[in-house]
This record gives C-alpha cells, sequence and structure tokens, in this order.
C-alpha cells in the first residue's frame, strides 16, 4: 500500500514540476502581430478601436486567442466626442 501511495506521489509530482516548467519557458506573442480593421488599417495588441459591422458600432480590443489574432468586443457603441465649444458660445451669449 505504501509503495503505490510513494508512486502516484512521484507521478503527481513529476506532473506538476512539467507542467510548471512548460508554463515558465511560453513565448511572449510575437510583436509582429497585429488586427486589422475593414478599412485595413493596422492594431498592435492591446489596443482598441471602434468597428462598424453590419451598420452596428462597438468597441473592440485587439488581442490573441488560440495563436490567432482577434477583436474582442468592449461594448456596444462607440465613444464620442462633444463639441464643447459650441457649449461655450452659447453660455457666453446668455452673458452679454
Amino acid at each position: 500500500m505504501r509503495d503505490r501511495r510513494g508512486r502516484l506521489l512521484a507521478v503527481i509530482a513529476a506532473v506538476v514540476t512539467l507542467v510548471a516548467a512548460d508554463a515558465g519557458f511560453a513565448a511572449p506573442p510575437d510583436t509582429r502581430c497585429t488586427c486589422r480593421n475593414r478599412d485595413g488599417s493596422k492594431y498592435e495588441l492591446g489596443q482598441t478601436a471602434c468597428l462598424r459591422v453590419d451598420g452596428n458600432a462597438y468597441l473592440a480590443r485587439c488581442e490573441m486567442n488560440l495563436n490567432v489574432t482577434t477583436w474582442k468586443k468592449l461594448r456596444d457603441g462607440c465613444p464620442t466626442a462633444s463639441n464643447e465649444s459650441r457649449w461655450l458660445e452659447a453660455d457666453t451669449a446668455e452673458r452679454f
């Protein structure tokens, strides 16, 4: 019985060691990997972009999935900038 336990522990220790060693030698993603938008523009891993597909727009991030670059949807819609100068002009007109 003790012999079986010893063998089992040795096998488990060997598996844990191999898994830990494999994780330590994993290569980082290639810096040449990029995602492309429909207009052909390139985005590096981690960059975000507003994608428009079939009339819908959404914010997405360029990521690596199973050794392939892909777009991960972050949220519906895209951020927009407001024209604050329009509000400043209206505020100034009200004062005078």
